[in-house]
């Protein structure tokens, strides 16, 4: 079983992969590469994360996909 307060997503290559963590973590969001033997990412929403968490990684997210997909 997996957790619903951890949201794992993807990006089609590596090259993404790489950008996608350097601007995320400029960006504030910290630790979101996903398991190093799976790859990906995933964003951890636990008890300390707001709604507003959660919209400025989407809103981020949403940025990373129309400049770079």
């Amino acid at each position: 079983d997996r957790s619903v307060c951890n949201i794992p997503f993807v990006t089609p290559s590596k090259d993404l992969d790489a950008k996608f963590v350097a601007e995320a973590d400029a960006l504030g969001f910290k630790n979101i590469k996903g398991h190093r033997s799976v790859g990906g990412f995933r964003a951890s929403t636990y008890n300390a994360c707001t709604i507003e968490d959660v919209k400025a990684l989407v809103a981020a997210m949403q940025e990373f996909e129309a400049k770079h997909i």
